[in-house]
């Protein structure tokens, strides 16, 4: 059971300053070390059998096998399933593999992406592997995981029914690489059923830990296309999806597109047609098969002035029939270069990890006018005068909140946005009265129960407040706020505001008591607290973080605290004064 909330981004971030977490050093998935784990294998002569994520039905899952199915299922390492087993064969492309019976098409298809980047593909999966040297059936792969990479080991044994593989299988029955990969994944989202469902955008996050933008293509404006070549000539991961159907089958329609779907982007060109500029984009279906049938489509005459492609899945179609058949498209990159095209260098990203605690920092939505300035609060300023004459949007805001559940599909997202404000002079927490007089400038679009929420703004010089919020007051979540902006617009945290509380020894507190008067002493002080983001006591500061440990500390589970606690907690500030030892609350707060 890992520690809760606060404590637990206390000690991410202390390990993070260690460099665990970084793609060079990732975190080691359930403590297991490959390494380690692998050299015992090979000393002890056995092959490697993972009890974190045992080869049985509870890996499986429940929903997606009937039970007589369920019941027959095998798991069979590599070399019981292909005779000439390998892990690559002759290179990673998209045409690889094919969907299973799994419902996972937004993970394969960004699979499908992932092979363009070669990169990119070899830090999530190590490429150093194989089946036949120094094997005893243990792999594993790298993932980024709300803010820091992972490791994930996995033995080899995979599931099959009658020899064949259940889920993702490879075109070359001795290639198994993409089948390991999806039960790295499973692994880590908690069994394959917890797979089922999902966008695009949640898996090309997970294998680059990058730059995310959702274009929702109803709405398209002008630059999208010239969004879409620039990511197209970048090192980015791209994926679009069709919209539902009445109901949650993938039926396929007439003009061959299959709805409720996700489709890798694998192509973007031009051309000269009839005297005119055709934009195509050329799309993947993870199945391997099934394709547009409108203009452009494999079948179509105008079709000979593309590239000849194989009845594998793949096609082009019209940028026009793109935006009318598909809602949105996910861009990924490493560097948020696609953006504008001009060079990474001009901009830079600022990541801010707080958490909401009911009680303490869940204010709520702007709705909550009383409680709404609780909420964690993040400072930009942007200078420079081209943020103002070019009008160009300059920076991209995203809010991502953790998931509080071991298995993917017992994750509950809160409605979740965050809102800007522009202010002249404000030192320390923003008070109510502030947001009870000001408008927001820009805003998430709206609050989403979804993993991220993505805006690109563009704000004028000066400088401007976030506050990201979940859309209810109370409610316990943690998130990471990331903040991509151009060069010329910085970002910091608020500054720290100090009080002091009014000292009270053993005997005036006693008196306090007999007195009956120290409850209007304790609301008072409770009162100071609330509007500050942080407690001083002879120039120690506390911040959020130090103060949603407090509510957990001496708080209750409602998110109340009792009045003897919060006395415990006030002399106890008032002993870490006496004792002038900053670093003892630390301590005192996990005991």
């Amino acid at each position: 059971m890992p520690p809760p909330g606060a404590c637990l981004n206390i000690m991410e971030a202390r390990h993070k300053q260690m460099g665990y977490g970084s793609i060079s050093n990732p975190e080691k998935f359930f403590n297991q070390d490959f390494k380690n784990l692998k050299q015992y294998c090979l000393t002890k002569g056995v092959r490697y059998l993972d009890d974190m994520f045992p080869p049985d039905a509870k890996s499986v899952g429940q929903g997606i096998l009937m039970p007589s199915d369920l019941a027959h299922v095998k798991w069979l390492r590599p070399a019981q399933i292909a005779p000439d087993a390998e892990f690559v064969v002759d290179g990673v492309s998209r045409f690889d593999f094919g969907q299973g019976v799994l419902g996972n098409c937004w993970f394969l298809a960004s699979i499908g992406a992932l092979t363009f980047q070669n990169h990119i593909f070899e830090q999530v999966v190590p490429l150093d592997q194989k089946i036949k040297e120094n094997y005893c059936g243990i792999f594993h792969f790298r993932f980024w995981r709300f803010g820091r990479w992972v490791d994930v080991v996995i033995d080899d044994k995979l599931p099959t029914i009658n020899g064949r593989l259940i889920f993702v299988h490879s075109k070359d029955p001795n290639e198994f690489w993409p089948a390991l990969l999806e039960k790295a994944y499973a692994k880590v989202c908690g069994s394959y059923t917890d797979m089922t469902s999902g966008t695009p955008s949640e898996a090309v996050m997970d294998f680059t830990g990058g730059v995310h933008m959702c274009v929702q293509l109803s709405d398209a404006s002008s630059d999208v296309w010239g969004l879409i070549c620039r990511a197209g000539k970048s090192n980015t991961l791209m994926s679009c999806g069709t919209p539902q159907g009445e109901t949650s089958a993938n039926t396929v329609l007439p003009n061959g597109l299959v709805q409720g779907h996700a489709y890798t982007v694998t192509g973007v060109k031009e051309l000269i047609s009839q005297g005119k500029v055709v934009k195509l984009i050329r799309l993947w279906n993870p199945w391997g098969k099934g394709e547009w049938e409108g203009d452009w489509s494999d079948c179509s005459q105008d079709r000979q002035k593309c590239l000849s492609v194989a009845d594998d899945g793949e096609f082009w179609m019209a940028f026009e029939d793109l935006c009318k058949f598909y809602t949105d498209l996910d861009i990924c990159g490493l560097k948020p270069d696609f953006i504008d095209g001009k060079s990474s260098a001009q901009w830079k990203t600022s990541v801010y990890e707080g958490r909401w605690v009911a009680g303490t920092t869940a204010g709520g939505c702007i709705n909550n006018r009383d409680t709404f300035w609780t909420n964690p609060q993040y400072r930009i300023k942007v200078v420079g005068e081209n943020s103002e004459t070019n009008g160009e949007k300059n920076i991209l805001v995203s809010l991502m909140q953790k998931p509080d559940k071991r298995n993917r599909r017992l994750v509950q997202n809160l409605h979740i946005g965050f809102s800007v404000y522009l202010y002249k002079t404000q030192s320390g927490k923003f008070p109510a009265m502030f947001f009870n007089t000001h408008l927001p400038v820009a805003r998430s679009d709206k609050y989403m129960n979804a993993r991220e929420v993505i805006e690109f703004l563009m704000l004028k010089p000066g400088e401007y407040l976030i506050v990201p919020s979940t859309f209810k007051s109370n409610e316990t979540a943690s998130f990471i706020l990331t903040i991509h902006s151009r060069e010329e617009t910085c970002c910091y945290k608020p500054n720290q505001l100090m009080f002091q509380y009014e000292e009270v020894d053993a005997e005036q507190l006693q008196r306090l008591l007999n007195e009956n008067i120290l409850k209007e002493k304790i609301q008072a002080l409770y009162k100071l607290l609330l509007k500050s983001d942080c407690v001083c006591s002879s120039g120690m500061k506390v911040s959020d973080d130090m103060l949603s440990l407090m509510a957990l500390r001496y708080g209750a589970s409602s998110g109340h605290t009792a009045l003897e606690c919060f006395i415990n907690l006030m002399i106890r500030l008032d002993c870490m004064k006496t004792e002038n030892k900053s670093h003892w609350m630390y301590v005192s707060m996990y005991t």
